[in-house]
Protein backbone atom coordinates (compact mmCIF):
# COMPACT_ATOMS: atom_id res chain seq x y z
CA UNK A 1 0.00 0.00 0.00
CA UNK A 2 1.25 3.47 -0.90
CA UNK A 3 -0.55 5.84 1.45
CA UNK A 4 2.17 8.49 1.86
CA UNK A 5 4.65 9.88 -0.67
CA UNK A 6 7.64 12.14 -0.01
CA UNK A 7 8.88 14.52 -2.72
CA UNK A 8 12.01 16.61 -1.98
CA UNK A 9 11.90 19.98 -3.74
CA UNK A 10 14.96 22.24 -4.10
CA UNK A 11 13.22 25.03 -5.98
CA UNK A 12 15.22 24.51 -9.19
CA UNK A 13 13.21 24.82 -12.43
CA UNK A 14 13.85 21.13 -13.14
CA UNK A 15 11.79 20.27 -10.07
CA UNK A 16 8.57 21.15 -11.90
CA UNK A 17 8.59 17.81 -13.72
CA UNK A 18 9.25 15.69 -10.65
CA UNK A 19 6.54 17.53 -8.71
CA UNK A 20 4.00 16.93 -11.48
CA UNK A 21 4.96 13.25 -11.54
CA UNK A 22 4.52 13.01 -7.78
CA UNK A 23 1.05 14.55 -8.10
CA UNK A 24 0.17 12.06 -10.83
CA UNK A 25 1.17 9.07 -8.71
CA UNK A 26 -0.51 10.43 -5.57
CA UNK A 27 -3.72 11.14 -7.48
CA UNK A 28 -3.88 7.69 -9.06
CA UNK A 29 -3.15 5.93 -5.76
CA UNK A 30 -5.23 8.37 -3.66
CA UNK A 31 -2.21 8.95 -1.44
CA UNK A 32 -0.94 11.82 0.69
CA UNK A 33 1.92 13.78 -0.90
CA UNK A 34 4.36 15.56 1.41
CA UNK A 35 6.44 18.13 -0.46
CA UNK A 36 9.72 18.73 1.37
CA UNK A 37 12.21 21.57 1.14
CA UNK A 38 15.41 21.33 3.14
CA UNK A 39 17.14 24.63 3.82
CA UNK A 40 20.89 24.17 4.45
CA UNK A 41 22.54 25.85 7.38
CA UNK A 42 24.47 28.83 6.02
CA UNK A 43 27.81 27.85 7.59
CA UNK A 44 27.56 24.29 6.29
CA UNK A 45 26.76 25.45 2.77
CA UNK A 46 30.16 27.17 2.47
CA UNK A 47 32.70 24.48 1.44
CA UNK A 48 35.86 25.94 3.01
CA UNK A 49 36.18 29.10 5.04
CA UNK A 50 39.99 29.09 4.99
CA UNK A 51 42.21 30.14 7.85
CA UNK A 52 43.48 33.24 6.02
CA UNK A 53 40.06 34.79 5.54
CA UNK A 54 39.10 37.86 7.53
CA UNK A 55 36.04 38.00 9.76
CA UNK A 56 34.41 40.43 7.33
CA UNK A 57 34.94 38.07 4.39
CA UNK A 58 33.50 35.15 6.33
CA UNK A 59 30.46 37.21 7.32
CA UNK A 60 29.95 38.29 3.70
CA UNK A 61 30.05 34.68 2.50
CA UNK A 62 27.61 33.58 5.19
CA UNK A 63 25.33 36.47 4.28
CA UNK A 64 25.39 35.47 0.62
CA UNK A 65 24.65 31.84 1.53
CA UNK A 66 21.71 32.90 3.69
CA UNK A 67 20.34 35.08 0.89
CA UNK A 68 20.63 32.26 -1.63
CA UNK A 69 18.96 29.82 0.78
CA UNK A 70 16.08 32.25 1.35
CA UNK A 71 15.61 32.62 -2.41
CA UNK A 72 15.53 28.84 -2.84
CA UNK A 73 12.91 28.53 -0.10
CA UNK A 74 10.78 31.19 -1.79
CA UNK A 75 11.05 29.48 -5.19
CA UNK A 76 10.21 26.07 -3.74
CA UNK A 77 7.24 27.43 -1.81
CA UNK A 78 5.90 29.24 -4.87
CA UNK A 79 6.29 26.05 -6.90
CA UNK A 80 4.30 24.20 -4.23
CA UNK A 81 1.56 26.85 -4.01
CA UNK A 82 1.23 27.00 -7.80
CA UNK A 83 0.97 23.20 -7.98
CA UNK A 84 -1.81 23.13 -5.40
CA UNK A 85 -3.81 25.63 -7.44
CA UNK A 86 -3.04 23.91 -10.75
CA UNK A 87 -4.11 20.48 -9.51
CA UNK A 88 -6.98 21.79 -7.33
CA UNK A 89 -5.43 19.73 -4.53
CA UNK A 90 -6.67 19.44 -0.96
CA UNK A 91 -4.03 20.70 1.49
CA UNK A 92 -3.91 18.73 4.74
CA UNK A 93 -1.17 17.50 7.05
CA UNK A 94 -3.43 15.06 8.93
CA UNK A 95 -5.34 11.96 7.77
CA UNK A 96 -8.94 12.82 6.91
CA UNK A 97 -10.27 9.30 7.31
CA UNK A 98 -11.23 9.25 3.63
CA UNK A 99 -9.24 7.67 0.82
CA UNK A 100 -8.34 10.74 -1.22
CA UNK A 101 -5.30 12.55 -2.58
CA UNK A 102 -4.02 15.27 -0.23
CA UNK A 103 -0.85 17.35 -0.17
CA UNK A 104 1.18 19.20 2.46
CA UNK A 105 4.29 21.41 2.68
CA UNK A 106 7.23 20.70 4.98
CA UNK A 107 10.21 23.01 5.56
CA UNK A 108 13.23 21.56 7.36
CA UNK A 109 16.76 22.78 8.12
CA UNK A 110 19.93 20.70 7.75
CA UNK A 111 21.57 18.50 5.14
CA UNK A 112 19.16 17.48 2.42
CA UNK A 113 20.44 13.90 2.14
CA UNK A 114 20.20 13.29 5.89
CA UNK A 115 16.70 14.76 6.17
CA UNK A 116 15.44 12.80 3.16
CA UNK A 117 16.83 9.55 4.59
CA UNK A 118 15.19 10.25 7.97
CA UNK A 119 11.78 11.31 6.69
CA UNK A 120 11.84 8.83 3.82
CA UNK A 121 11.68 5.98 6.32
CA UNK A 122 8.31 7.34 7.44
CA UNK A 123 6.80 7.30 3.94
CA UNK A 124 5.77 4.52 1.58
CA UNK A 125 7.42 6.00 -1.52
CA UNK A 126 9.97 8.71 -2.33
CA UNK A 127 9.82 10.61 -5.63
CA UNK A 128 13.06 12.33 -6.65
CA UNK A 129 14.53 14.01 -9.71
CA UNK A 130 17.45 12.38 -11.45
CA UNK A 131 20.58 14.51 -10.99
CA UNK A 132 21.36 16.68 -14.01
CA UNK A 133 24.22 18.93 -15.10
CA UNK A 134 22.55 22.03 -13.64
CA UNK A 135 21.83 20.51 -10.23
CA UNK A 136 23.99 21.24 -7.19
CA UNK A 137 26.10 18.66 -5.35
CA UNK A 138 23.36 17.85 -2.85
CA UNK A 139 21.16 16.24 -5.47
CA UNK A 140 23.27 13.10 -6.19
CA UNK A 141 23.81 12.67 -2.44
CA UNK A 142 20.07 12.98 -1.86
CA UNK A 143 19.35 10.38 -4.54
CA UNK A 144 21.77 7.93 -2.94
CA UNK A 145 20.34 8.61 0.52
CA UNK A 146 16.81 7.99 -0.75
CA UNK A 147 17.71 4.72 -2.46
CA UNK A 148 20.23 3.24 -0.03
CA UNK A 149 19.45 4.74 3.38
CA UNK A 150 15.66 5.13 3.58
CA UNK A 151 14.67 1.49 3.14
CA UNK A 152 11.83 2.66 0.88
CA UNK A 153 11.16 2.35 -2.87
CA UNK A 154 12.19 5.40 -4.87
CA UNK A 155 10.67 6.73 -8.09
CA UNK A 156 13.47 8.45 -10.03
CA UNK A 157 12.18 10.93 -12.62
CA UNK A 158 14.53 11.86 -15.51
CA UNK A 159 14.29 15.19 -17.35
CA UNK A 160 11.61 15.21 -20.03
CA UNK A 161 9.87 12.08 -18.73
CA UNK A 162 6.64 11.30 -20.55
CA UNK A 163 3.36 12.18 -18.86
CA UNK A 164 2.03 8.63 -19.00
CA UNK A 165 3.32 6.38 -16.24
CA UNK A 166 2.37 2.86 -15.23
CA UNK A 167 0.61 1.87 -18.49
CA UNK A 168 3.38 -0.31 -19.92
CA UNK A 169 5.77 -1.44 -17.21
CA UNK A 170 9.06 -3.29 -17.65
CA UNK A 171 10.63 -5.23 -14.78
CA UNK A 172 14.39 -5.78 -14.69
CA UNK A 173 14.64 -9.18 -13.00
CA UNK A 174 17.68 -11.16 -11.88
CA UNK A 175 16.28 -13.08 -8.93
CA UNK A 176 18.09 -10.95 -6.33
CA UNK A 177 16.75 -9.63 -3.03
CA UNK A 178 16.90 -6.10 -4.43
CA UNK A 179 14.83 -6.92 -7.50
CA UNK A 180 12.33 -8.83 -5.34
CA UNK A 181 11.91 -5.79 -3.10
CA UNK A 182 11.41 -3.55 -6.11
CA UNK A 183 8.69 -5.82 -7.51
CA UNK A 184 6.97 -6.16 -4.14
CA UNK A 185 6.85 -2.38 -3.75
CA UNK A 186 5.41 -2.03 -7.26
CA UNK A 187 2.58 -4.59 -7.05
CA UNK A 188 -0.18 -2.03 -6.64
CA UNK A 189 1.16 -0.05 -9.58
CA UNK A 190 1.58 -3.21 -11.67
CA UNK A 191 -2.06 -4.09 -11.03
CA UNK A 192 -3.10 -0.91 -12.86
CA UNK A 193 -0.82 -1.42 -15.87
CA UNK A 194 -2.07 -2.27 -19.36
CA UNK A 195 0.95 -4.50 -20.03
CA UNK A 196 3.88 -5.84 -17.99
CA UNK A 197 7.12 -7.34 -19.32
CA UNK A 198 9.66 -9.23 -17.19
CA UNK A 199 13.13 -8.75 -18.70
CA UNK A 200 16.13 -10.91 -17.77
CA UNK A 201 19.61 -10.75 -19.29
CA UNK A 202 21.00 -14.09 -20.44
CA UNK A 203 24.33 -13.17 -18.83
CA UNK A 204 22.85 -13.06 -15.32
CA UNK A 205 24.01 -15.96 -13.19
CA UNK A 206 21.86 -16.29 -10.11
CA UNK A 207 20.44 -18.97 -7.86
CA UNK A 208 17.29 -16.87 -7.46
CA UNK A 209 13.90 -17.34 -9.08
CA UNK A 210 13.69 -17.10 -12.86
CA UNK A 211 11.43 -14.85 -14.90
CA UNK A 212 8.64 -17.42 -15.39
CA UNK A 213 8.56 -18.01 -11.63
CA UNK A 214 8.17 -14.28 -11.04
CA UNK A 215 5.36 -14.25 -13.60
CA UNK A 216 3.58 -17.00 -11.67
CA UNK A 217 3.90 -14.97 -8.46
CA UNK A 218 2.45 -11.90 -10.17
CA UNK A 219 -0.49 -13.90 -11.50
CA UNK A 220 -1.61 -14.42 -7.90
CA UNK A 221 -2.05 -10.64 -7.82
CA UNK A 222 -4.10 -10.61 -11.00
CA UNK A 223 -1.14 -9.47 -13.12
CA UNK A 224 -0.43 -11.38 -16.33
CA UNK A 225 3.07 -10.43 -17.50
CA UNK A 226 5.06 -11.54 -20.51
CA UNK A 227 8.64 -12.70 -19.97
CA UNK A 228 11.74 -12.30 -22.11
CA UNK A 229 15.38 -13.32 -21.81
CA UNK A 230 17.49 -10.95 -23.89
CA UNK A 231 21.06 -11.34 -25.10
CA UNK A 232 23.52 -9.16 -23.21
CA UNK A 233 27.25 -9.92 -23.21
CA UNK A 234 29.10 -8.99 -20.03
CA UNK A 235 29.34 -5.23 -19.68
CA UNK A 236 26.38 -4.50 -21.96
CA UNK A 237 23.46 -5.32 -19.67
CA UNK A 238 22.57 -1.66 -19.00
CA UNK A 239 22.38 -0.54 -22.65
CA UNK A 240 20.63 -3.73 -23.73
CA UNK A 241 18.08 -3.44 -20.91
CA UNK A 242 17.14 0.07 -22.02
CA UNK A 243 16.92 -1.10 -25.64
CA UNK A 244 14.44 -3.80 -24.60
CA UNK A 245 12.44 -1.24 -22.62
CA UNK A 246 12.22 0.93 -25.73
CA UNK A 247 11.14 -2.01 -27.89
CA UNK A 248 8.39 -2.81 -25.40
CA UNK A 249 7.31 0.82 -25.25
CA UNK A 250 7.78 0.93 -21.47
CA UNK A 251 6.86 4.11 -19.60
CA UNK A 252 8.17 2.81 -16.27
CA UNK A 253 11.06 0.52 -15.31
CA UNK A 254 10.98 -1.43 -12.05
CA UNK A 255 14.47 -2.42 -10.92
CA UNK A 256 16.58 -3.30 -7.93
CA UNK A 257 19.39 -0.88 -7.04
CA UNK A 258 22.86 -2.33 -6.55
CA UNK A 259 26.07 -0.96 -5.07
CA UNK A 260 29.71 -1.96 -4.73
CA UNK A 261 30.25 0.01 -1.51
CA UNK A 262 29.49 -1.20 2.00
CA UNK A 263 30.49 2.10 3.58
CA UNK A 264 28.44 5.09 2.42
CA UNK A 265 27.01 3.11 -0.50
CA UNK A 266 27.80 5.91 -2.94
CA UNK A 267 29.50 3.66 -5.48
CA UNK A 268 26.71 2.32 -7.65
CA UNK A 269 26.87 -1.00 -9.44
CA UNK A 270 27.58 -0.82 -13.17
CA UNK A 271 24.07 -1.61 -14.43
CA UNK A 272 22.37 0.63 -11.85
CA UNK A 273 24.70 3.53 -12.64
CA UNK A 274 24.17 3.20 -16.39
CA UNK A 275 20.40 2.91 -16.19
CA UNK A 276 20.11 5.86 -13.80
CA UNK A 277 22.25 7.99 -16.08
CA UNK A 278 20.65 7.09 -19.40
CA UNK A 279 17.02 6.01 -18.92
CA UNK A 280 14.46 8.33 -20.51
CA UNK A 281 11.58 6.88 -18.48
CA UNK A 282 10.90 6.97 -14.72
CA UNK A 283 12.46 4.16 -12.69
CA UNK A 284 10.98 2.59 -9.57
CA UNK A 285 13.97 1.34 -7.61
CA UNK A 286 14.55 -0.47 -4.33
CA UNK A 287 17.65 -1.61 -2.47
Amino acid sequence: MVNTILCPLSGAPENEEVLNKAYSVATDLKSHLEVLHVEPEAKESIPLLGEGMSVAMVEDMIGMAEKEAAERVARARKMFDDSVQRHSATVSDKPSGEKQMTVSWRHEHGREDEVVARLGRLNDLIVVARPGDSDDVLTPMTLNAAIFESGRPVLVVPPGAAKSVRKRIAISWNGSVQSARAVSSAVRVLEQADAVMVLTADSFRTSGARGPELAQYLEWHGIKPDTKVFEAPAGSVGPRLLEECEKFGADLLVSGAYTHSRMRQLILGGVTKYVLGHAQIPMLMAH
